[in-house]
């Protein structure tokens, strides 16, 4: 598979100076990138630690329970064995659920936790285990009830379930109805062109749905159909049978929860001294923990003594929570700054593979971690691609254009090529035109302002016109161009829905199935293969 590294615009100064191991950001985590330094030491630091985190037989119990259920594999099943190993260790990832996997960089997230988790483990001599998360405690469903496809001619349509949810649940348990299965499923049918992969790929992702009340399980099995036979194992952070499993990682972060929250605010407080932003919220009066209210999960905050949320729907002392989570467990679910602390408390994990935006709001957990008895772990940015066809290489030569022009000035250039195009200058003549007219009419106004005062407004409000009549011909000659160029100008518009469509990186955007139905999925095997460096690049691929 061909690589070509490309600059892509990130978002993130933090998470851009992680990458470039600069001194202020790199003091706000407790390893940097270059992981193969560290692993040996974080290793030896989990070994230490064991007593820390839920037993591994009761963790592995669990696993095959989900995993039979939703990523029934044998090397799956495998890998959940090896994991119960007192020296097996973890590198995990995660992501909120997404219809048909949501966009590209989900796909890469996954593969980057298998290519590193086998890195790992040859360094290391010693059993790795990938194991991906799903963030079903989520709950912006607006957030993940659609995707995006090209259809045959390349423009971009959304792909979105019908219905509407009011409440603030969890995606997890949101329920969705065959009917609106059956909806997306043939809009995906009608974009995606004939393939010798395209009815194996209806086939495939109508037995998922047909399988699936709920959008995470429909995500679970279809990371399932990519990923099960890399062994790679999937656990959802909102599924009940867990939450039990985390019963006291939540009592201790109750009981913990005013060094906690001053850890919080000193990991910001710290961020700001680096010169950075924070990209989380970190309340002084936050308890960083949901609690789930007849179907609404609400943000806890920490005053007077109680827990309670902004709206004063549900209070609880310390004692009545502690006895809430006893009763009842799964109505308990971490926020993003909580969430890093409950995984390391559940996995012997030597690396995370993160975004950019994860990575920044990692930077404020560091003495948290320290605070609950644990130590952050590596950090290792996920793997960034742009899939460049032959079509798109094509036409950027034949225009000119490289990555970064289309990434960066893509409409200026359509404009100066359109330009060289004619002989006739558009802009040049009617600006000439419209100083022309000017300079002849004006006196004439001046003239009849003479013979009568209010024959200036009419005069001026002539001109007016006159001038909207030359900016629409203006206009009308433009679109002549336009049409007269359109087949070209279509290749201009194919470049940047292929590659920036709706104006963001195509991994941002585009979902996998217009992949997996022209190349079917061996290419995602090919990614791992060749994805052994995690150093934040990204890379232009051809398949």
């Amino acid at each position: 598979m061909k690589g070509i590294t490309e600059a892509l615009r990130s978002g993130s100064k933090l998470a851009e100076d992680y990458l470039c191991t600069t001194d202020a950001a790199r003091s706000l985590y407790e390893y940097d990138i270059r992981w193969e330094n560290g692993l040996h030491a974080r290793a030896e630091w989990l070994k230490q630690s064991e007593h820390t985190r839920v037993d591994r037989h009761k963790l592995a119990a669990y696993l095959r329970l989900y995993n039979k259920r939703v990523n029934d594999h044998g090397k799956v099943h495998a890998a959940i064995t090896r994991l119960v190993e007192e020296d097996a260790l973890v590198v995990t990832g995660g992501q909120q659920s997404g219809l048909f996997t949501g966009p590209l960089f989900v796909i890469y997230k996954a593969a980057s936790v298998v290519a590193a988790a086998r890195e790992a483990e040859q360094q290391l001599k010693r059993p790795v285990i990938p194991v991906f998360w799903i963030a079903g405690e989520d709950h912006d469903w607006d957030e993940v009830n659609h995707t995006y496809l090209p259809d045959k001619q390349g423009q971009i349509h959304k792909v979105k379930l019908q219905g509407h949810f009011k409440g603030k649940d969890s995606v997890s348990y949101v329920e969705v109805k065959w009917d609106q299965w059956e909806t997306v499923l043939n809009q995906v049918e009608q974009l995606l062109p004939d393939t010798i992969h395209k009815p194996g790929l209806i086939k495939l992702i109508t037995e998922i749905h047909q399988s699936s009340a709920n959008l995470s399980d429909a995500f679970a099995r279809m990371i399932s159909a990519l990923f099960a036979k890399t062994g790679l194992v999937l656990m959802d952070a909102a599924d009940p049978e867990l939450r039990k499993l985390e019963k006291p990682v939540f009592e201790r972060l109750i009981r913990k929860n005013d060094s906690l929250r001053e850890a919080y605010l000193q990991g910001a407080s710290s961020v700001e001294q680096a010169g950075y932003s924070t990209s989380a919220e970190v309340a002084e009066d936050g308890a960083n923990l949901f609690y789930i209210h007849e179907g609404t999960r609400l943000l806890l905050m920490l005053k007077d003594n109680l827990y309670q949320d902004r709206k004063g729907l549900v209070s609880f002392t310390e004692e009545r929570l502690l006895q809430e989570l006893e009763d009842h467990p799964e109505r308990f679910s971490n926020n993003v700054l909580t969430r890093p602390l409950m995984q390391d408390s559940l996995l012997p994990v030597a690396a995370v593979i993160l975004g950019h935006g994860e990575i920044a709001y990692w930077g404020l957990t560091r003495e948290a971690f320290r605070t609950f008895g644990l130590q952050m772990p590596i950090l290792l940015p996920r793997l960034s691609f742009t899939i460049m066809e032959e079509v798109q290489h094509k036409y950027m030569k034949q225009y000119g254009l490289s990555f970064q022009d289309v990434q960066n000035q893509l409409e200026e250039k359509k404009a100066q090529w359109l330009t060289k195009q004619e002989t006739f200058q558009v802009d040049e003549r009617f600006t000439q035109i419209r100083e022309q007219f000017v300079t002849l009419y004006r006196p004439l106004l001046d003239q009849v302002a003479e013979v009568h005062p209010g024959l200036n407004r009419i005069g001026e409000a002539n001109l007016a016109k006159m001038n909207e009549q030359i900016q629409y011909l203006e206009r009308q000659t433009r679109k002549a161009i336009e049409d007269k160029h359109q087949v070209s100008l279509r290749h201009w518009n194919g470049i940047q829905n292929a590659l920036f469509p709706m104006g963001k990186p195509q991994e941002r955007v585009h979902n996998a199935l217009f992949y997996l139905n022209r190349y079917g999925t061996e290419w995602i095997e090919e990614l791992i293969k060749a994805s052994a460096d995690f150093r934040g690049e990204h890379k232009v691929i051809s398949l």
